[in-house]
């Protein structure tokens, strides 16, 4: 997509087909960011839009404008999760038939919700285990039914539909200085910071996406999407492995700064924004303001906006976010214990080596048979990441053999 391209991106006629439609969300100031960073923060609360994501802006955007023929004939999308929500409620709406995508891993939460918003009106089929493997049998179901595919981000009606977002940013703060965004297929990047930097040509734009799923910023360094090999999926919003021709080109030419954000401090912004915001987001809802930390610098003194793009997170995924942010903390730590071949040896462990804001939360014999001398997986969680150090040198200082599988990614995968 080229500059010219660009300029012709109809963002006002997609905001007034999905007025009624969708959400006008709030843009709300945030007094205890804005207290931490020194400058006045915002969170575009896409969270609370109709199907909890900006999803349904591009998705509604496009079908609304098939003809009645296409539309007789239904639509096919592939989807994580959010897309397919806002495709379903977008079919139940327009009525006409979905076939959607999504991948076998998709949390149960986002499944039900999409059968719940289209209502009888789409058929659900998992496949594969990430987006792109589910994206190559939605493409060849399109071509054999003779379909509509509505893709996720790769199409200017649906960059179109994403950039109301933008729209409604601007209607709301007109002098916003800075605007961070997730970006995962880089739809919702491309339409709203093309949107804003046609009001504002100095506006900063700060594209953010999950370390383990660099797509959008490995393109931008080879110069061309490129297919990365293996992708963390926990931010399952956000993980492509590639990402579009169209939004790579648009997001090159407009985005000020791309960054990445380990996953472990996405799972810390959740528990924040949930115990101190009472705001219930997604891990890729969250990139934007675990970004902060990254450009205080930049924004200090300015009107900065974070697009919370969706708040579909599935409650049975919490102990999982707790686990990913201690460990990322500093706090919970894993070990194999050899324990000394001496009675009371597991008495001296808890009295002598833990401190007195150190817990135990997991042990579990490795060597079934060997129980007086073999070795344990303990689990610990510190009070203070500082303590981390001077808990080693206790083990040192009472003779016990310890392997650190925190700092081993074999040893971690296979044992915890």
């Amino acid at each position: 997509m080229d500059t010219e391209t660009q300029s012709h991106l109809d963002f006002e006629g997609a905001y007034e087909r999905l007025s009624g439609v969708v959400k006008h969300t709030p843009l709300e100031h945030n007094e205890r960011l804005s207290a931490k960073y020194e400058c006045e923060i915002y969170l575009k609360r896409e969270d609370l839009q109709v199907v909890r994501s900006y999803k349904l802006r591009g998705a509604y955007n496009m079908i609304s404008r098939l003809n009645t023929e296409q539309l007789s004939r239904g639509v096919v999308c592939a989807s994580a999760g959010n897309h397919a929500q806002g495709v379903a409620f977008s079919c139940r709406k327009l009525g006409t038939k979905g076939v959607i995508f999504m991948p076998e891993i998709t949390p149960k939460q986002k499944v039900k919700q999409t059968e719940m918003f289209g209502n009888g009106n789409v058929e659900l089929v998992l496949v594969g285990d990430t987006f792109d493997d589910c994206l190559r049998e939605a493409l060849a179901y399109t071509k054999e039914h003779n379909m509509t595919f509505i893709p996720p981000f790769d199409n200017e009606q649906i960059i179109e539909g994403q950039g109301t977002v933008g729209v409604e940013i601007f209607e709301a703060l007109p002098d916003v200085d800075a605007v961070i965004m997730p970006v995962g297929g880089g739809g919702l990047a491309a339409g709203v910071g093309t949107y804003l930097r046609q009001q504002n040509p100095d506006v900063l734009l700060i594209g953010v996406e999950p370390e383990g799923a660099p797509s959008m910023l490995t393109a931008i360094e080879k110069g061309e999407p490129v297919a990365l090999g293996n992708i963390d999926r926990f931010v399952d919003g956000a993980a492509v492995k590639r990402v579009g021709e169209k939004t790579f080109r648009v997001c090159r030419d407009i985005l000020d700064d791309m960054l990445t954000v380990a996953e472990g401090k996405v799972c810390t912004t959740i528990l924040k924004l949930y115990n101190e915001d009472a705001i219930v987001v997604e891990p890729a809802g969250a990139l934007s303001v675990a970004a902060l930390d990254a450009v205080k610098d930049q924004i200090k003194g300015k009107n900065v906006v974070c697009i919370v793009s969706g708040g579909n997170n599935d409650i049975e995924r919490m102990a999982e976010i707790k686990e990913r942010s201690l460990l990322y903390e500093g706090l919970k730590h894993y070990f194999i214990v050899r324990f000394p071949q001496r009675p009371g040896a597991l008495k001296l462990f808890v009295t002598n080596v833990l401190g007195p804001g150190d817990d135990i939360t997991r042990f579990e014999f490795i060597k079934k048979t060997a129980k007086e001398n073999g070795p344990a997986l303990v689990g610990i969680e510190l009070s203070n990441a500082g303590d981390y150090d001077a808990l080693l040198k206790r083990m040192e200082e009472n003779r016990f053999e310890v392997i650190e599988i925190n700092k081993d990614a074999t040893l971690f995968e296979y044992l915890v």
